[in-house]
């Protein structure tokens, strides 16, 4: 990719990656220019989404980013809580933010999944005014799903490795195949986004 096919993404919207139904909605931040440039989620190079989600056990072998539509079939899909393509995400503001939250409630509560899965907490935080939430299950549901709190796979994250990444994405998975309960929490026992 050359920078001006790079700089020429910025503000593209990608298309999700759902269905109605899906076990996992995996939620980015937004997507990144690289992103925008081949339209497959999680492009960036640096990106470590898809070998940590096959190494956590959602998929059977490492997916690339342009075999995204085979999540489908694993009852997976990804979408943003931005949907505007940036170089980085500190380039987004809160109210952009708190506005994706709220689009994101809208989209879960049609596309019903069990779990919303937002992978980066300080965007799980500002996007639904939870300033303590910590990585793991939320207390609260977001349009129905349960919501788990995962961290960010970007390479600019640091403090984890592929391995506890890995390790905190099987919990979900764990918690996913355990999950015996309603599909959809009855109204009025968990907050709602």
């Amino acid at each position: 990719m050359t920078p001006e096919e790079l700089n020429a993404a910025r503000g593209r919207i990608v298309p999700d990656v759902v269905a109605g139904g899906l076990r996992v909605l995996f939620c980015g931040i937004n997507p990144s220019l690289t992103t925008a440039v081949t339209g497959h989620h999680f492009a960036h190079p640096g990106n470590r989404f898809w070998p940590v989600l096959h190494r956590s056990g959602f998929t059977p072998r490492q997916l690339r980013p342009a075999e995204q539509a085979e999540l489908l079939g694993l009852g997976l899909g990804i979408t943003n809580v931005v949907a505007r393509a940036t170089a980085r995400a500190d380039e987004l503001d809160a109210e952009e933010f708190r506005r994706g939250g709220a689009d994101l409630t809208a989209k879960v509560e049609r596309l019903a999944p069990r779990w919303l899965a937002v992978v980066g907490i300080t965007a799980y935080r500002t996007a639904f005014g939870e300033p303590r939430a910590r990585i793991g299950p939320q207390d609260r549901t977001v349009g129905g799903a349960r919501v788990w709190a995962l961290p960010n796979p970007s390479g600019l994250n640091a403090h984890w490795t592929v391995a506890t990444m890995a390790e905190e994405y099987g919990r979900l998975r764990n918690a996913v195949r355990d999950d015996t309960g309603p599909a959809r929490p009855s109204a009025g026992t968990h907050r709602s986004g």
